[in-house]
């Protein structure tokens, strides 16, 4: 939004008249406490870090342009959450991701891979193909998990070669998955915890 943009919602509002000059200043006095926000230490340790990017049609030099907000939200050893890290860059892109985390190494979103897999299914055999590819993600080790990914390339492999190869092509991230119980591997794969923050993030801006 632009300062005028931000003095006609505040008056629309509130009622309260204030100068777009009065929004500059105001604007030019958090971005410092933004920057000290970013660069704050974090915890040596986060036992789960969830990545994901939302998206903003935004004013840019007067042209409306689409934009990425990188969110990084970690879970801290007491269970708490965190938000490490938002970043506003360009579209999602891998290379965008990689600059972030360059010096991190983090478990592959499951619930990504599975979707990322299903969509070389074709409908008619969506629901058994997901039914068989549990018996991989729900292994008790690293190789169950690899055994059961056998036994669904023999299954599915010559009908569906890219839904598996994807897997094959990622095991290693894949793989240490394993490590955890099952109590902690249901929510590393669920995708909630992030979306419901973005779900906040998406309703004030768009209040």
């Amino acid at each position: 939004m632009s300062t005028r943009d931000i003095h006609d919602q505040i008056q629309d509002l509130y009622g309260i008249e204030m100068s777009a000059e009065m929004v500059s200043k105001i604007t030019d006095r958090i971005l410092p406490e933004v920057k000290e926000w970013q660069s704050r230490p974090l915890n040596s340790l986060y036992p789960l870090v969830f990545m994901d990017a939302i998206h903003y049609k935004v004013r840019d030099e007067g042209r409306i342009v689409s934009k990425a907000a990188y969110i990084v939200l970690g879970v801290t050893t007491e269970g708490y959450k965190d938000i490490l890290s938002i970043t506003v860059g360009a579209n999602e892109s891998s290379k965008f991701w990689l600059g972030m985390l360059n010096d991190l190494k983090i478990q592959r979103c499951i619930i990504h891979m599975l979707r990322n897999s299903f969509k070389y299914v074709n409908y008619s055999d969506l629901k058994k193909f997901a039914s068989d590819f549990k018996a991989v993600y729900n292994a008790s080790t690293e190789e169950m998990g690899k055994l059961e990914l056998e036994t669904l390339k023999g299954t599915w492999g010559k009908k569906y070669p890219y839904a598996i190869r994807s897997w094959e092509d990622n095991w290693e991230d894949l793989s240490s998955f394993y490590q955890f119980s099952g109590e902690l591997r249901k929510i590393m794969y669920t995708t909630n915890i992030i979306e419901g923050v973005n779900r906040q993030y998406r309703k004030a801006t768009k209040n």
